[in-house]
């Protein structure tokens, strides 16, 4: 009965193995402000905007991605363009499943009648409910099962953080709908916050900032492109100017005003502190032996939110710890869902033996 048991262990070892060769798995960072796909074997496959463009009556989708982030604040009255996500988690959950199953099918290889598996990231706040509504999107939208990880493991893992070693780490990931803190250790996340704002917050205070002192509206992708382009947090060496076109509130015409980093750097000045206080929040439930090795080790940012000129500066300021970006910040959650997969098979025996 013994060796029964163990050939009928080696023959599904085998048929998962086979399983895996011929389905394209994935690694997906669902974001609220872009999805990125990491394809087992293959490395980051695909990178492009939460967004779904759709009828308003018919809920017929007529693009989703690139070009339905184009159609942002130019749609007719018939077409609405969306972000399903808000926050980090679903808000439209029909919208959010015709995304995911949009993206898988454009990775997954046609020719391939297998269904893959699927790791997830997700902000470490979420509800249960919330991360069942995420794994049935993704097995609605097609998968042969789903995985989810935390996003500050995530990140700290694609960021080259050796998230086993004993030694204390910090890692900041700051997205475009949540801003995920954790230090970890041994494998797990000791002390951990997610906090509604980040990237779109600062894009939504960008906006505000327009209206209140010029009494001009300008879009979400402009507000984007003037927080990318002279957006900053901490004083410049040289601060920069842009002119931004807009419609004046006042006499509805088109409008073009110039503005300078200084001013950008007041727009941002609410959800930034928003942002150090969370920072300074876990650092002060942090255990003092793993706060000793934050000394050497510092803080580690990913994400789109932390390209923000200044932000590495402004945080080692306000914390008197080292502050460094991950290498390519933008794809670190993709990445450490793409190693979470490579592990998978591994992680799943592990957890057998512990039962």
């Amino acid at each position: 009965m013994l060796y029964l048991r163990r050939i009928a262990r080696i023959e599904i070892r085998v048929f998962n193995y086979i399983l895996g060769f011929f389905s394209n798995d994935m690694g997906i960072d669902l974001g609220t402000a872009s999805v990125l796909v990491f394809v087992k074997g293959q490395d980051i496959v695909l990178r492009e905007p939460s967004v779904v463009a759709m009828e308003r009556d018919t809920k017929r989708v007529l693009a989703i991605g690139i070009e339905a982030k184009k159609m942002l604040g130019k749609t007719p009255a018939n077409i609405i363009a969306v972000r399903p996500l808000r926050n980090g988690v679903i808000a439209d959950f029909e919208a959010t499943e015709r995304m995911i199953r949009y993206f898988i099918k454009k990775v997954h290889n046609k020719k391939t009648l297998l269904h893959p598996r699927v790791v997830i990231g997700v902000p470490s706040g979420i509800t249960e409910v919330e991360r069942r509504a995420v794994r049935e999107s993704a097995e609605q939208a097609g998968a042969r099962e789903v995985h989810l990880i935390d996003e500050p493991m995530a990140a700290a893992i694609g960021a080259g953080i050796q998230i086993q070693d004993s030694e204390g780490s910090m890692i900041v990931d700051i997205g475009g709908g949540t801003t995920e803190v954790a230090v970890i250790s041994l494998g797990g996340m000791v002390v951990a916050k997610s906090l509604d704002v980040a990237g779109d917050k600062m894009d939504e205070a960008v906006v505000q900032y327009f209206r209140r002192k010029y009494n001009l509206t300008i879009g979400e992708n402009t507000a984007e492109s003037v927080k990318i382009k002279i957006g900053s947090v901490f004083p410049l060496e040289q601060e920069l100017t842009m002119d931004v076109k807009g419609r004046d509130l006042l006499t509805g015409l088109p409008k073009t005003v110039s503005i300078t980093s200084e001013e950008i750097r007041a727009a941002l000045a609410d959800p930034v502190v928003k942002i150090v206080e969370v920072v300074k929040n876990v650092l002060e439930e942090t255990p003092a032996e793993l706060s000793a090795d934050l000394v050497d080790s510092g803080i580690i940012l990913s994400g789109g939110g932390s390209l923000v000129k200044g932000l590495p500066e402004l945080l080692s300021q306000e914390t008197e710890l080292p502050v460094n970006r991950a290498d390519d910040p933008l794809t670190c959650v993709a990445r450490g869902t793409g190693a979470y997969l490579e592990e998978l098979d591994n992680i799943k025996k592990s957890r057998k033996k512990s039962l």
